[in-house]
């Protein structure tokens, strides 16, 4: 019984000195607050890196099973749910192939395949060297600011594009 009051009677003694101190002018308690809160410890360098480079491997390893095994092949990673459902292709028909191609080398073809797969995957990259490099500092992540204008507008120019892939005269939008 005695032993739970002393070590009240210290954390107390440390958190009056903590609140003495705040007032005080001149002087930084930063270090009392720390050593309370414990606030002061920074993860090593290779807890803060994982998340990132985890999420760098994957896209890697993603590019380098659609450059080694072609989309192009019939059923050669199935079918999209959405066009042997509907018939119809959705925003993200043909984005393995523009891949392919990307790897390849082949830009225009990869355009061709699916028109938002080169600028989504330029900004995904763009995002995680940002990520590494944040990491690296012992910074934290940052979420890219966007506003609900522009989220709607790319959602409004999704469905357009959408649209018009599947109408006659989109048929320069539909993958190669």
């Amino acid at each position: 019984m005695r032993t739970g009051v002393a070590e009240f009677g210290r954390v107390g003694s440390v958190l009056a000195v903590a609140i003495g101190r705040r007032y005080r002018k001149g002087v930084d308690n930063t270090h009392v607050t720390a050593e309370i809160s414990g606030a002061d410890q920074q993860p090593a360098t290779w807890q803060r890196l994982t998340p990132p480079l985890i999420t760098a491997g994957l896209g890697i390893g993603t590019l380098a099973l659609l450059r080694f095994r072609d989309p192009h092949v019939e059923g050669s990673y199935g079918l999209c749910p959405v066009y042997a459902l509907f018939g119809v292709y959705c925003p993200g028909c043909g984005g393995m192939r523009a891949m392919h191609n990307l790897t390849d080398g082949n830009i225009i073809d990869s355009l061709h395949s699916n028109l938002l797969a080169v600028p989504l995957t330029l900004a995904f990259a763009i995002f995680v060297i940002d990520w590494l490099r944040r990491a690296r500092r012992g910074q934290r992540w940052r979420m890219p600011g966007i506003s609900p204008v522009i989220v709607w507008s790319f959602f409004g120019l999704l469905a357009v594009y959408t649209v018009v892939r599947n109408t006659p005269w989109g048929t320069w939008l539909t993958p190669v």
